[in-house]
């Protein structure tokens, strides 16, 4: 039995003959005739009683009537809902940014959000980014902002790149723009512990270059981190976005690591479980535009991909 015979059959019972039932339709009488006949024989009860003036419905056609207004009524409930949804997104999307990203993108894309999609919620998790990227694999998030450096990027979207810098406390001067990386052992530093994208990245190139460095604290706590910084106990090799607030009220200083500069890519991944997700899927085109203006505005000093020139005819 399909949705098309039930729609037919109503059709023919609702205007009382095949000949009218194929002008409102629009489909052939003869076309009308083969498909009750089908559902005559699949239930092996007669369904109409055909006369000369119209047809009727017997008991069993009454019956098949009622259920088949009820199947079709719920089948046009879904397609409305659906379409609905797909227009205007609703529903509730988890998304896992480490703490130097969320420090500076959250509030622009949670405003975003509000004005471009005020029937979702967005719930938003906070940590370092070693802890995010193993949550988002055990899928405890629909989105999520990873840190990526000479990984497989896979299925993952690249934003951008940010550079690591040095960060020092704001009263301990001579520091210069520029620092080489093989002068960074002379700082007594604290950074995140192992697992964490931060220390991966910097100890990866360090030990490329056959440099070492002087790690007195490993603290897996971004506040911390800074506020040790602050008070002058130790410097810390991040990214811009994590000091960025800091900076700006010259609570710290930034100096860029240089020969060789230090990145990592900002990518964007989704569980693969919600690829088609309309909810998660509207949130998910907001982040890369969030990103952009950051960037474009310099409130979050990144690295855009290059956008390749649009083919001409």
């Amino acid at each position: 039995m399909e949705l098309r015979q039930l729609k037919y059959f109503v059709g023919v019972v609702d205007a009382g003959s095949f000949t009218k039932a194929a002008e409102q339709l629009n489909v052939a009488q003869s076309a009308l005739s083969h498909h009750v006949r089908q559902m005559e024989e699949a239930f092996g009860t007669q369904l109409l009683v055909r006369e000369r003036t119209g047809v009727t419905a017997t008991t069993a056609g009454t019956k098949l009537l009622d259920h088949a207004r009820m199947i079709l009524r719920q089948v046009k409930l879904a397609e409305e809902e659906l379409t609905s949804k797909a227009k205007s997104p609703a529903g509730e999307v988890t998304i896992g940014i480490p703490s130097g990203a969320a420090r500076v993108m959250v509030t622009e894309l949670l405003a975003l959000a509000r004005e471009r999609l005020p029937k979702v919620s967005l719930k938003i998790v906070e940590g370092m980014s070693g802890f995010i990227e193993e949550w988002m694999t055990a899928g405890r998030f629909n989105l999520a902002i990873l840190y990526k450096n000479g990984e497989s990027i896979g299925n993952s979207t690249v934003l951008a790149r940010e550079e690591f810098c040095l960060v020092v406390p704001p009263n301990q001067p001579p520091f210069e723009d520029t620092i080489r990386l093989c002068d960074l052992h002379f700082y007594p530093l604290a950074v995140p512990m192992g697992a964490n994208n931060v220390r991966r990245s910097v100890a990866d190139v360090v030990a490329q270059h056959g440099c070492t460095l002087d790690v007195r604290f490993e603290v897996d706590s971004l506040s911390t981190i800074v506020s040790m910084v602050m008070d002058g106990k130790a410097y810390s090799i991040l990214t811009p976005s994590a000091i960025q607030r800091e900076v700006s009220l010259d609570q710290v200083r930034t100096v860029r690591v240089v020969d060789p500069v230090i990145t990592r890519s900002v990518v964007l991944a989704v569980n693969p479980r919600d690829e088609r997700s309309v909810e998660v899927a509207a949130v998910r085109t907001l982040i890369p535009e969030v990103v952009h203006q950051l960037a474009q505005s310099g409130r979050w000093p990144l690295i855009l991909p290059a956008v390749e020139p649009a083919l001409h005819s």
